[in-house]
């Protein structure tokens, strides 16, 4: 084989890697369009320049933080009160990134980087069933996270412009979205009862948190307690 005709093979399994990965990524895309757009729309109404909006999905790119900011900016607080907000908020990515961790042990320092970066509720999901199910390759894992990052900045982008002619995101059920898109990526992830008693049992716990006043702790205690209780659970069963 020349040089010509193994160019040609390489680009057909890149051109096969973007189909895959558009494919692992089509059911999130149905969450992450309207809560982009709603992200953008709010940010608009909030008094953020459609660039200001944009960029932070560039660099922030964290969903449920930027709409927490969003919200933190209308209210008037301050900048330092807004890093650390979403600051509490993202430290269930240390979680999610221990439980990754197993399977990146031979990956270079700038590709775990690169990971970490892009990695959300989303992808986590969709990557941790792809590790235990044995596929690593990194060519397949950096395109879903590339293309699920171009479609949030697109989302938010076009919430923005189109903030102005929203008059409010409620009565559309885009405040809605991002719950039930945590709710379908639970249901893929869930795979016995023992599951499913954890997640019941988180949800009410963070929900008890939240009317008990602990605000942004809420979520990560009871992530704590309920991977505590699961364990249990699960020694118990075993004896």
């Amino acid at each position: 084989m020349d040089w010509r005709e193994m160019e040609k093979v390489i680009e057909r399994r890149q051109g096969a890697v973007w189909l895959e990965a558009a494919r692992q990524f089509a059911p999130l895309a149905m969450g992450y369009i309207p809560v982009g757009l709603a992200y953008g729309v709010l940010a608009q109404k909030c008094g953020l320049s459609a660039l200001n909006t944009v960029l932070m999905s560039v660099f922030v790119y964290a969903g449920s933080s930027q709409l927490i900011a969003v919200a933190m900016f209308a209210a008037g607080a301050s900048p330092m009160s807004v890093v650390a907000a979403t600051f509490i908020v993202n430290l269930r990515h240390l979680l999610m990134s221990a439980a990754l961790s197993p399977f990146m042990k031979q990956w270079r320092l700038t590709e775990l980087v690169a990971f970490s970066f892009e990695m959300t509720d989303e992808t986590f999901a969709v990557h941790s069933t792809r590790f235990s199910g044995g596929d690593t390759d990194k060519r397949l894992t950096f395109a879903i996270n590339l293309l699920a990052h171009s479609v949030w900045v697109m989302a938010s982008w076009a919430g923005a412009l189109a903030g102005s002619g929203i008059p409010a995101v409620e009565p559309l059920g885009m405040d809605f979205v991002l719950p039930a898109m945590f709710i379908a990526l639970l249901s893929m992830q869930a795979k016995n009862g023992l599951h499913w008693l954890v997640a019941g049992f988180s949800g009410l716990v963070s929900v008890a948190l939240l009317q008990a006043g602990f605000d942004q702790w809420s979520v990560i205690v009871a992530t704590v307690l309920g991977a505590t209780f699961g364990a249990g659970v699960q020694s118990w069963n075993n004896k």
